[in-house]
């Protein structure tokens, strides 16, 4: 049996903007796969403006 394939929701404020694996959600943003797991990051969390809820959140979905 091959590797199961962690599904992600990509959101922008409290709009859902894209729904799959980073790979899925990369390629339809057109961006590489490092820059959608980046917004899971911490670092990306602090250079958020504080105060702005618009900014890209990557939230991994339950099984």
């Amino acid at each position: 049996m091959g590797r199961k394939q962690l599904e992600y929701a990509l959101y922008k404020g409290e709009q859902l903007v894209a729904i799959g694996t980073i790979r899925e959600i990369a390629k339809d943003r057109g961006v590489l796969p490092e820059t959608i797991r980046f917004y899971q990051s911490g670092v990306y969390r602090r250079r958020a403006k504080k105060g702005v809820d618009n900014r890209l959140q990557l939230i991994k979905l339950d099984e």
